[in-house]
């Protein structure tokens, strides 16, 4: 079968407009594709500012201390764990 040329894209905007409106397997045969590999490829973040009260910021550097992490990826940690709780609870449909 013979596939669509994927045309070129003026905006990454415009390139999402085009995917989230077409079936992909009229463009690519996805039964040639490979598995990628990006080891050097790091999760995009975002800065953000969250108030905090002092008391919790200092429990949070005492269990960050005991565990040898820098308190800031402690409570990524937690907020990745919980993150991964509350959304085991809802499954797949999106409700509680």
């Amino acid at each position: 079968m013979a596939h669509k040329k994927i045309p070129n894209f003026k905006s990454e905007d415009t390139e999402i407009n085009f995917w989230a409106n077409r079936d992909s397997t009229e463009y690519i045969d996805w039964s040639k594709g490979k598995t990628a590999v990006f080891p050097e490829l790091k999760p995009s973040v975002k800065t953000i500012s969250l108030r905090l009260p002092e008391s919790m910021i200092a429990y949070l550097k005492v269990l960050a201390n005991k565990r040898d992490v820098l308190y800031q990826s402690l409570l990524k940690m937690f907020l990745a764990e919980r993150l991964e709780y509350e959304l085991s609870k809802i499954g797949p449909s999106g409700k509680e």
